[in-house]
Parts: structure tokens; sequence; C-alpha cells
């Protein structure tokens, strides 16, 4: 009975009469209404699929950071985190960040425990035309980037925190935390009607990220040997390096679905074309992150630094984010090169304040997110009084609220490792398993 579909088609082929079967087919709706479901529908997968692939990049990064006796952590962390975000965006946080006329708090707040309810199965042509894209690849495309702000916490935090506190902070931050602040600017809320321009996170993403990690590594204070009684940082060498390239190199790539993915269309010659403008600016911006890294360890050190090259291409990568589609590929160029030198310097910066970020996200994702904000008002319409706002809006939001949020689970649960514990390592500790059983603890 399937075949019967293809009557008309193969009737018309040989010029043979359909009687009414035809009708049908001529009352469907054409390309011209269909063709832009379908293609930004074919982009949110496209795009979320390279997302996703970004949690193997966060977590190459992060095992090749911590030493060997911390990786297997990493590992459990980041795909527990994703799982956790996944499960808690569905059952919370999609509908509260995109509330549409459902607000609680007009601009504010959106309904609590509305759960996403997925396209029918099979749905038709004709339901498909009155809709920009499937709600499955809205959803899903929504759902990695809430899953990419809790792996930046997962990295400035490593090595001394327990795990189960720190999942439960990660249920908090992606069913609630982010997409409340989310919901301010996506969600048609406060700050988009005040004309903040944010186009694919560079502060409702990553600045999100790192002010929660901020908050985290406040609480819960460096690691033990990291700074010496006088002050001095005591280098903790990663266990791999190669890993950490690796990572690096995995999330440049899928940071062209996070940028290009935040078109959100391309059923137009425009869409598809601003598409592959916003790939050529985000590369371009991501090598300038690396070259300025690469050149200012030089110069500062006499010899380049690796790290802080993989960290400069990933805040250059930041930077471009809050507008990766207007500026100019010179454009790109400086603002990633800027992101660059901001990483630099705010690595040292944070160990004067003997602040422990493992993985240099708080300069990456902060440092770099808010510089990418404010450079939106050198090619896009947006104000810098409007930028500052959002701004210290999400700063204050986020680090206010993740630090009482810390501070309680801390009292209730203990958010720390004992000394032993740490020294030990948390494979041994918190997991009786160990990365590289077969070499010896460094």
């Amino acid at each position: 009975m399937k075949n019967l579909k293809l009557i008309p088609v193969a009737a018309a082929l040989i010029g043979l009469p359909t009687l009414g079967l035809a009708q049908e087919t001529e009352a469907a709706p054409g390309f011209d209404e269909i063709g832009p479901y379908i293609m930004t529908t074919l982009l949110f997968l496209m795009a979320g699929f390279l997302v996703f692939f970004m949690a193997a990049g966060f977590a190459m990064l992060e095992g090749g950071l911590v030493r060997s006796k911390n990786v297997a952590m990493q590992m459990t962390k980041n795909i527990a985190l994703y799982s956790v975000a996944a499960i808690m965006y569905w059952l919370i946080g999609f509908n509260l960040m995109y509330p549409g006329d459902g607000w609680i708090m007009a601009g504010w707040v959106g309904p609590f425990f509305s759960q996403t309810v997925l396209d029918p199965v099979g749905i038709s042509a004709a339901d498909a035309a009155l809709d920009y894209a499937s709600i499955g690849s809205d959803f899903f495309f929504q759902l990695v980037f809430v899953a990419a702000t809790a792996s930046i916490v997962s990295g400035a935090l490593a090595e001394r925190i327990k795990l189960w506190p720190f999942l439960v902070f990660v249920v908090l931050l992606t069913g609630v935390m982010y997409p409340i602040s989310g919901s301010w600017q996506w969600g048609g809320g406060w700050l988009s009607e005040m004309g903040f321009s944010d186009f694919a996170g560079s502060t409702i993403v990553h600045s999100v990220g790192g002010w929660a990690a901020l908050a985290g590594a406040i609480v819960l204070g460096p690691r033990i040997g990291k700074y010496s009684a006088d002050g001095k940082v005591i280098p903790m060498p990663g266990s791999n390096l190669a890993l950490a390239t690796l990572g690096t190199f995995i999330l440049w790539l899928g940071w062209f679905g996070f940028n290009g993915g935040s078109q959100l269309a391309m059923g137009t010659v425009g869409d598809v074309s601003d598409v592959s403008r916003i790939f050529a600016n985000t590369n371009m911006a991501a090598a300038a992150g690396a070259v300025t890294a690469l050149i200012l360890t030089q110069i500062m050190y006499k010899k380049p630094d690796l790290t802080m090259v993989l960290n400069g291409a990933l805040a250059g990568l930041v930077s471009i984010t809050a507008e990766p589609l207007a500026p100019t590929l010179f454009g790109a160029l400086w603002i990633g090169a800027i992101g660059g030198v901001i990483v630099v310097f705010a690595v040292p910066m944070l160990d004067k304040f003997k602040i422990d970020d493992v993985v240099g996200a708080i300069p990456v994702h902060l440092c770099a997110g808010i510089w990418g904000t404010i450079a939106v008002i050198f090619y896009g319409e947006a104000s810098l009084g409007t930028q500052l706002t959002g701004i210290v809006a999400y700063g204050v939001f986020t680090f206010v609220v993740s630090l009482i949020v810390w501070f309680i689970l801390k009292a209730v649960m203990g958010i720390r490792v004992s000394e032993e514990d740490e020294i030990t390592g948390l494979d041994m500790a918190e997991l009786g398993m160990e990365a590289y059983p077969e070499f010896s603890k460094g």
C-alpha cells in the first residue's frame, strides 16, 4: 500500500491519467513552501552533531591538561554532565528558556516543568510548511549548547572536586540557571527587547560557564601545592599534551556548528551564504588567537607555550562567537587576536589572586567572552551601554547564584575531596580505577 504514493508520479511520466490520485499530490505544498523547513531542520541537525562533538573536545582537552591520576575522573564528569544536561534540558530547561507566550514573569522567567513534546511521527508537508524547522532539531541544537556551558565548569574545578556535588550543580545549572538567563535574550526576554546582541553566545554560553566556574574555584580553593607560601606558582604539567591538542582541534571543528548553526535559517540563498561567511570568520578568529598566543609567549617567556597556544585558539573562537557574521575576515582576525592576548595575560593574573583554574577555562570563556560581547559594537548595531548591561546582568546573576549554590553544597555534602584523596588522585579515590594503570602516578 505504501507504493500507492508513487502511482501519480509514474502515471505522469508515461502520460496516463491519474484519476483522483493526482489531486492530493497537486494540493501538497511544493518545495518553495517546505524547502525552508527542510533546509533549516537540516542545518540544526548538522550543526547539532558538530556541537555535540565538542563534548569529546572538552573531554580530551581536560584529560590532557590534568595529571594522569585524575584523567578517568575527568572522563566520567564529561560524559555524566552531558547526559545530565540532556535530561534536565528536556525536563525543565528548553521551555523555560523559550517560553513563547507562556512567561510566568514577562521577560524574566518562563514556565517550569513544561516538558518538550516533539512533532508527531510522519508530520505532513502541509503542517511542516507552517513552521520554520522541526521541534526535534531545534530542541537538539539548543540542548548541545547547555552541555558546553557545564563542560566549562568541569575543567576549571578539576583534580579536587567530588563527583556527586559537581553533578548536583550541573543539574541546577543546566535545568534552571542557564535557561532562565538564556531566556532574557534568546527567549525574547528583557535583554532582547533592550537590543542586547549575542549571536551565538559569547556571554550567554561562555561567560555564564566562566562565571559559574569562577564562583566554584573561589569556594573550592586551589589544589594542594599549587601555590607556595610566598605566592609562587608551582607548575603542575598535564598528563598528555597530544590529547589536549586533539581536544582543541575537535572544539575548533565543533565551533563551525556552534556559530554557523546560530544563523537559525538555511532556507534562502542569503542564509546559506551567511552560514559560509560565519564559518570563514570563525576559522580566522581561531587562527589569529593561536598565532597571537604563540608570538606573545615567545616574547614573554623566550619559548612558545603550547598550552597557551591551544587556549589562544579557543579564546579567538569565544571572542568571535558574539558576532561571527558581520565582520570582514580582517575584522575576525583582530577580534580573535585580542582574545589571544587576553588569555596570555589573564592566566597569570588569576594566579596572582590564587584562583586555581586547571585548564584556563576562566580566561578563555569568561574574559574572552566579555571581550567578544563588547566587540559586537564595531560591526553590529548594538550600543556599548546595552552590551555592558547584558554582560553585567549575566555576570551578577550567574556568579551570585552559583556562589550561593556552591556554599550550600559545601555545607550539606562537602565539595572537596580529602587531602589524602587529592594526593592519591581522584581516579582511585572516587572511582577505584585508573585511566593509565600501567604507568606510575604523576
